[in-house]
């Protein structure tokens, strides 16, 4: 119960605790959401699940990301299978993220208002809508139902 009190956390992130003028946020406004909620030693490898450091009484119910569950395909063998968690707002998310072998892996996350947001070696990440363009991968170019992680790695629907 703490996990999930945690990771329910994650979505109060931005709006309670780092609200930053327009001009002074990053291009990775949601890098926010996870930082206020939790840190990143707070998180156990062993299932991407936050610990509940904060003792925090209440939270807000993480955001439904349901139409993002699927299989989504990518570049050179990439793709990304999104499944529901084990509670609303939750998600698990099976990923070849690289073309070396040991990128990839499962990774639990928590639907954001910016995405759905998780933890993976390379670090904090947040998923995101987005358009084949706005991936900034030739092969994807066109395609208008896509998820994005940074630019170089998206992934479409077929």
């Amino acid at each position: 119960m703490r996990s999930l009190a945690a990771l329910l956390l994650l979505s109060l992130g931005a709006t309670a605790c780092s609200e930053a003028p327009k001009g002074e946020r990053g291009n990775n406004m949601a890098e926010n959401d996870i930082a206020a909620a939790t840190s990143v030693d707070a998180i156990q490898q062993g299932n991407g699940i936050a610990n509940n450091s904060l003792g925090a009484s209440s939270a807000a119910a993480p955001t439904n990301r349901d139409g993002w569950v699927g299989r989504w395909i990518g570049v050179e063998g990439l793709n990304l299978t999104v499944s529901k968690g084990k509670s609303a707002g939750l998600y698990s998310l099976k990923m070849q993220y690289g073309t070396d072998e040991d990128m990839s892996g499962t990774f639990e996350g928590v639907g954001t208002a910016e995405g759905i947001a998780f933890v993976r070696p390379d670090g904090n990440q947040v998923l995101r809508a987005s358009t084949g363009d706005d991936t900034g991968l030739k092969y994807l170019a066109g395609k208008t139902d896509c998820l994005k992680v940074k630019d170089g790695e998206g992934y479409c629907r077929r």
